[in-house]
């Protein structure tokens, strides 16, 4: 069997184990051998895998929020991405996890644009409606510059999980927002690694190989995108939110992150999780209502007229 074959074979096989959990112990005993049989052949598998996301079914009520957006494709280098925009007014932009959506985020919008807001949102390269393939942190950091370029100035910016990693370099790189809000961040990328490669039983070895490919592929350390190394730098104000029973970013990130992060506030929560944390309507009123007083401080109207992009029924119905 080639390398190749290999590979598409226990693709299809962690396919059919995020449906049937009863195949999880067979893929890790399968990459325990072959971590310890052909540790070369389980790194490439091992990187091909970590960078390509989970692109699962997108439930009804996304489906109906998208319908009410307006849709604005975009290239990002040679990839397409999906965008979608709603409301008028100054722009909130929501930055997804990895495997994630950006109407995940969804609960996020109403109340936003409620409040004067308008709000941007996309599926990254290599997720949801955009172009599939695998994709890096930096290509993700690449779209939130591009997407953020088309609604600037931002008044806030929302990210969650390892979107929030991506983000903050993004601001570490240049981007300016008003007030940023990130909900069970991930403070590096060493603990999302160690989950991934314990999940799918690659050695250490391994996970320690594929590290070094994939910063060869990027031509950055994974350092480079230690949120906590980046935050003394970073002025912007900056609420975290985290669940004590986080099963896949521990409470600790955020933790770290508010530490690091000059003047942040913290909100820990109990029972939401990683993901239902984004639809707990206490979480969503409470980012709501912090980035709507940042907006005040800093003088910034939500007026529909203000929204360069604004058509004329918008601007007419948000008077």
């Amino acid at each position: 069997m080639t390398d190749a074959e290999y590979i598409a074979m226990e693709k299809s096989t962690i396919v059919r184990s995020s449906r049937d959990s009863r195949l999880t112990p067979l893929v890790r005993t399968g990459n325990r051998a072959l971590s310890a049989l052909a540790p070369a052949l389980a790194t490439r598998l091992a990187e091909r895998l970590f960078l390509t996301p989970r692109r699962g079914r997108r439930p009804g009520e996304e489906i109906d929020l998208l319908a009410t957006a307006r849709a604005r494709p975009m290239r990002v280098g040679a990839r397409r991405i999906e965008t979608w925009v709603w409301g008028v007014g100054p722009s909130v932009l929501l930055v997804h996890g990895w495997g994630g959506r950006g109407a995940q985020l969804g609960p996020f919008v109403g109340p936003l644009v409620a409040r004067g807001f308008s709000v941007v949102t996309f599926d990254a390269p290599g997720h949801g409606a955009s172009d599939s393939g695998l994709v890096t942190i930096p290509e993700m950091i690449d779209a939130i510059r591009a997407v953020a370029a088309s609604r600037r100035p931002l008044a806030g910016l929302i990210a969650h999980s390892v979107g929030a990693t991506a983000a903050v370099r993004a601001l570490y790189e240049g981007l300016e927002v008003g007030a940023v809000v990130l909900v069970s961040p991930a403070a590096d990328l060493r603990d999302p690694a160690v989950r991934f490669t314990e999940t799918l039983g690659f050695s250490r070895a391994v996970r320690e190989r594929m590290q070094r490919r994939i910063e060869e592929r990027v031509g950055r350390p994974w350092s480079a995108f230690d949120v906590a190394t980046l935050a003394p730098a970073l002025a912007m104000p900056l609420f975290v939110i985290h669940d004590r029973g986080d099963a896949e970013i521990p409470w600790q990130h955020g933790m770290a992150i508010t530490r690091a992060w000059r003047g942040a506030d913290l909100l820990m929560t109990e029972g939401r999780g990683h993901r239902r944390i984004l639809r707990d309507p206490d979480v969503v009123a409470a980012t709501v209502a912090f980035l709507a007083a940042r907006a005040g401080e800093r003088g910034i109207a939500a007026a529909a007229s203000e929204d360069p992009q604004a058509t004329p029924m918008e601007i007419l119905m948000a008077g």
